[in-house]
């Protein structure tokens, strides 16, 4: 049972996706487009609506009354994310929401339309969404995963979670795609993951290594190359192509026998013995708001980059039992979620 049980977003929860799509637009209401990679079928996709639905009304707005949506999901399917921001073009939206991979084709589709951002892990500026954190300017704004400091307080406040697990970690491996030519957006998480790693693991005593896969197809390959390294533990990073196939990862590390962990809440929801990260779906609830703060009249360059304030511990107690691992009370008392 769950530590603290799981509140989902409620409204219209039961959405269906049989199109990869959500659509209840309403002519002569204002349109709220939203545009992600995320797989249909999935508690995180049942969510999105119900999120950002929340964070409008904390701006006083309805749905039907002030407001309409339309959603294309990708299922997974980067590649289509730019006909899917083509198909919501059509529709004439008045603000688009876009999570971190979608954010590209949605500035290319919608150039002078204001667009809210979500489920950034990384430096936004960097990235040259914005020019800064208190007034970004121009047509984008929106929140990211992280607080103050960044991914590397992150991962140490992550890894001294992990070290109570297993107190004899020597040896850290993480599994992440390749560095790819000229892509901020895909290499930036991954990278700072590993660089943070790196930092950390001297600080805690541990070697670090990094399993890289050109394509999913590799991922058996990559995972058997770490394997055969005497690994003590896995990370898996961030990186959207291992979040959007999720179900294959599990299974892998599952078939690794090795203890694993990763960001999100859903890695330790869905089988990883740990997860310590901010909640991905309250990132489409502050992007409702900001969306909703929009079409109230606010220009996006004059709201400030939110930064993360919730964060989520996961352990996978089913996990820990099959792998041997008596999990700390300590640990279990601090856990906000613990899965049997």
């Amino acid at each position: 049972m769950r530590r603290r049980e799981f509140i989902a977003l409620t409204g219209t929860a039961a959405l269906s996706f049989p199109r990869l799509a959500y659509s209840q637009t309403i002519a002569d209401l204002p349109l709220v487009a939203v545009l992600a990679p995320t797989r249909e079928n999935t508690e995180l996709a049942r969510q999105i609506i119900p999120a950002l639905r929340k964070g409008l009304q904390q701006e006083g707005l309805t749905e039907g009354k002030h407001y309409s949506f339309a959603m294309r999901l990708a299922n997974g399917e980067f590649a289509r994310l730019p006909s899917l921001a083509k198909e919501l073009g059509a529709l004439k939206p008045r603000v688009v929401v876009a999570s971190s991979m979608a954010i590209p084709p949605a500035r290319e589709t919608f150039p002078d339309l204001p667009l809210v951002f979500t489920g950034v892990a990384d430096d936004p500026i960097s990235l040259g969404l914005v020019q800064s954190y208190v007034r970004p300017g121009g047509m984008l704004t929106g929140n990211v995963m992280n607080a103050v400091g960044g991914e590397e307080t992150m991962t140490q406040k992550r890894v001294g979670y992990f070290k109570e697990l297993i107190p004899g970690l020597t040896r850290l491996g993480m599994i992440a795609r390749s560095p790819l030519p000229n892509n901020s957006v895909l290499n930036g998480l991954p990278t700072q993951e590993e660089n943070a790693l790196r930092k950390v693991g001297a600080q805690f005593g541990f070697e670090f290594m990094r399993y890289n896969y050109d394509k999913l197809d590799d991922l058996e390959t990559t995972f058997a190359s770490a394997l055969r390294d005497n690994l003590s533990a896995l990370y898996i990073s961030g990186a959207p192509s291992l979040f959007t196939n999720m179900p294959r990862v599990i299974s892998l590390v599952a078939a690794s026998g090795k203890p694993s962990f990763g960001p999100y809440p859903e890695w330790g929801r869905n089988g990883l013995l740990m997860s310590y990260s901010s909640e991905i779906v309250d990132g489409f609830r502050k992007a409702g708001a900001y969306a909703g703060k929009i079409l109230n009249g606010a220009k996006p360059g004059d709201l400030p980059i939110l930064q993360a304030d919730k964060f989520v511990l996961v352990i996978n107690q089913k996990t820990a039992k099959t792998l041997g691992i008596v999990v700390p009370p300590t640990l279990l008392a601090l856990a906000d979620e613990v899965i049997d």
